[in-house]
């Protein structure tokens, strides 16, 4: 076993720590974003900038940067869920694809333009097609402008942006791997990985919930973090063995955890890992910086600037317009999504680890990347006036057609019946769709395991057919009559009679017929273990027309049973907003228990229970008070509510549902953050807005954040802020605050 420098790979660390240190701190005094300044400290720690030490093996620093691929992608997926991808709507979904496959087409045009080899060309497609979020998040807030209409539906698009980055890169690793593009094992990947995500999801979101709750006592946060750690490395150790990336393993286990009531607890506890190796990827990445490569393909880096700058804008702003925003707001997104960021660096890894990118990609990339990053904010700033030119030299009827489109799309209201339809054949859609994977999940191992098992224990004779299919039928049974189920409540059927007076069950019957045949199909595949393929579909049939009969006559208990582990898996889907709203944890009759998180904009922070009088005026009572890892049950009418405590109420959900936005009441961060508050002193002259005036009518706390702390009226007089106190010329104002703010009351 070949042994580790030990001596080399610490020095190597503390090297490149501490210039990432020294870079971000510069950076960040520059107002600039701290990524740059890891990027920069990358390229000072590598062997071509000659006027500092370099790191001793770059193997060192290239395992770390995997671990900081793994923990990044493992962060993006706590912050992203399902439930975030649902709520975004249709609308972020078209336009993030319009993005990426409008990007990755130009991409590859432009690679083959310049002479790059096929994968090459696709692999340029793939990093000019992901936007920054980090970078994006960034520059709106310190242009403070998170406020702007146009920003949700941004961070909406590069939500979905992010999921489809990571299935790009399974993707592309099977092109990398084949070095070429074939359609049939294309498609092959794909539904290998759909499958794959599924049976993880499914599996996933029943059992770790589940285990969560049923622990949560024994389970303080350092063993949370190593809890978190674990599950996140196991699954990318099965994502590796199944044949797809690490970066997907993680991103999917992060995504899985997304949804518990343990998310918030392990985005905190994680964040300092990933901070850590997060800088040492994009310090790897800063390693890769070669000035002699850059400088002899200025040219390049040049077009490939503009290419993402105005690709960006046209595909942003069309996918927009395409699924009926406003031209303006379209605008703005795209005007917005101009960088390229962190994906386009894991991806430009992904193929340098896999020998197919071209060596000079890289610094190519990292330069693009550094130069849209700068350019940014400019193109934010520019959105409106460019909209304002746009606007005026645009023809009438095409702002007409433009507004006309944006507002029906938005307002048109569909049938309440079709909406019903659609609601229950979506869910027949989704629960078709899991209850499938794991059942042929389920099969292939019962064909693989159990099967010759049996044969070789009785016999390959009737009785030990028979035997394996009563075997497998013991596990696969009740998904084959869930598949079966009928997928409309008796709620759903009342519904539909009261809105049209009669109801047509042709979606139901054919929800019906394919139901029928999908499970004739796994249970052909499944006897096909056993018997002739000859033999097995009309025995698959007999045995479906049998399954039907039993589905029928199944027992009250037994469908009740399976009713409550569907049940079980949807809740733990919607586990953090069924807690926040108490929706699923009725008390009796219509009263919930509903867990909340106290905003620092909360009305009722500092207050006391007893003068809240919640109970009266929302009709909700507090059963309990979480402040930090301290329970309060049954707390006081002395006790005070605070920022960032956990309440617990019961009440009916229109309660709740009028309580939450108050108690969760949390400012965005429309505002910079005050960096340089300084108690500081100056003299007023005659020309200060202050001379004259009384203290209580300059308003300095509103209209200047400013504190006064004394005013100083000859060399040894210091005189008390009293609100009557009048300025004079020359007086000396010790007072906190801002000095940029404060200078116009110098005069």
């Amino acid at each position: 076993m070949e042994s580790v420098d030990i001596n080399s790979l610490i020095s190597d660390l503390a090297l490149i720590l501490m210039l990432g240190a020294v870079a971000t701190i510069v950076f960040k005094m520059l107002k600039q974003p701290i990524v740059l300044g890891y990027i920069v400290a990358g390229f000072l720690a590598s062997p071509h900038f000659a006027l500092l030490p370099s790191v001793a093996i770059e193997a060192n620093i290239e395992f770390w940067a995997q671990i900081g691929i793994i923990v990044l992608l493992f962060s993006l997926g706590l912050e992203f869920s399902f439930k975030k991808l649902i709520d975004v709507g249709g609308s972020a979904i078209i336009t993030a694809l319009i993005i990426v496959l409008g990007m990755m087409s130009l991409g590859f045009v432009v690679g083959k333009y310049l002479g790059y080899g096929l994968v090459n060309s696709i692999f340029l497609g793939g990093m000019i097609s992901m936007s920054s979020t980090t970078i994006i998040l960034k520059a709106l807030t310190d242009l403070n402008m998170r406020q702007k209409r146009f920003v949700p539906m941004t961070f909406a698009v590069l939500i979905v942006e992010d999921l489809f980055a990571v299935v790009m890169m399974v993707i592309l690793s099977s092109i990398a791997i084949n070095n070429s593009v074939k359609g049939q094992e294309m498609v092959g990947s794909i539904l290998k990985l759909a499958f794959f995500l599924i049976m993880w999801f499914t599996v996933g979101i029943f059992m770790i919930p589940t285990l969560f709750k049923r622990f949560k006592r024994f389970i303080s946060d350092e063993q949370m973090l190593i809890i978190a750690m674990g599950l996140c490395f196991a699954m990318v150790l099965f994502s590796i063995n199944s044949g797809f990336s690490a970066a997907l393993g993680a991103f999917v286990m992060g995504s899985i955890l997304a949804g518990t009531i343990e998310a918030e607890r392990i985005e905190r506890l994680i964040s300092p890992v990933k901070d850590l190796f997060g800088a040492v990827f994009f310090i790897s990445v800063g390693m890769m910086v070669n000035p002699t490569v850059m400088t002899q393909h200025w040219s390049v880096i040049a077009l490939l600037a503009v290419v993402v700058v105005v690709g960006m804008i046209v595909f942003g702003t069309f996918g927009m317009l395409a699924t009926g925003q406003p031209l303006k707001l379209a605008m703005e997104s795209g005007f917005s999504l101009t960088q390229i960021g962190e994906f386009s660096f894991i991806i430009a890894t992904l193929g340098t680890s896999l020998g197919v990118l071209d060596k000079s990609v890289y610094p190519i990339i990292v330069a693009v990347s550094v130069i849209t990053t700068f350019t940014t904010p400019f193109f934010i700033k520019q959105a409106e006036p460019c909209y304002n030119a746009l606007y005026k030299v645009l023809p009438k009827s095409w702002t007409r057609l433009l507004g006309g489109y944006s507002h029906d799309a938005s307002t048109s209201q569909q049938d309440e019946t079709i909406n019903l339809w659609k609601s229950i054949v979506s869910r027949y859609l989704i629960r078709l769709v899991i209850y499938t994977v794991i059942t042929i999940t389920i099969i292939v191992i019962c064909r693989s395991y159990l099967m010759p098992y049996l044969m070789k224990l009785i016999g390959n004779n009737v009785w030990g057919r028979l035997a394996c299919v009563l075997a497998s039928l013991v596990f696969v049974g009740p998904f084959l009559i869930s598949i079966m189920t009928p997928s409309v409540k008796r709620s759903e059927h009342d519904q539909l009679v009261e809105s049209s007076g009669n109801v047509s069950y042709v979606p139901m019957v054919i929800m019906v017929i394919v139901s029928v045949i999908l499970t004739t199909g796994l249970a052909a595949f499944m006897l096909n273990g056993v018997y002739q393929s000859g033999a097995a579909l009309p025995l698959a049939v007999l045995l479906i027309l049998a399954m039907l009969l039993a589905a029928a006559l199944l027992p009250t208990p037994l469908r009740r049973r399976l009713t409550n582990v569907e049940k079980r898996f949807i809740s733990n889907i919607n586990e953090r907003e069924n807690r926040r709203t108490g929706h699923g944890n009725n008390l009796v009759s219509d009263l919930h228990l509903a867990y909340m998180r106290v905003g620092h904009d909360c009305p009722f922070v500092g207050e006391k229970l007893c003068n809240l009088d919640l109970r009266t005026r929302y009709g909700i009572n507090i059963v309990g008070i979480q402040r930090g890892g301290r329970q309060h049950q049954v707390p006081s009418g002395e006790m005070r509510i605070f920022p960032e405590d956990v309440i617990g109420v019961i009440g009916t959900e229109d309660q709740i549902q009028r309580l939450l936005p108050l108690i969760e009441a949390q400012k965005s961060s429309t505002e910079a953050p005050v960096t340089d508050v300084r108690f500081i002193h100056f003299a007023i002259n005659e020309r200060s807005p202050l001379v004259g005036i009384a203290l209580e009518n300059t308003h300095l706390r509103e209209d200047y954040g400013a504190l006064l702390v004394a005013v100083q009226r000859g060399e040894d007089d210091y005189l008390s802020p009293t609100p009557d106190l009048t300025f004079k010329t020359g007086d000396i104002l010790w007072i906190v605050g801002n000095p940029k703010r404060l200078a116009p009351l110098k005069g």
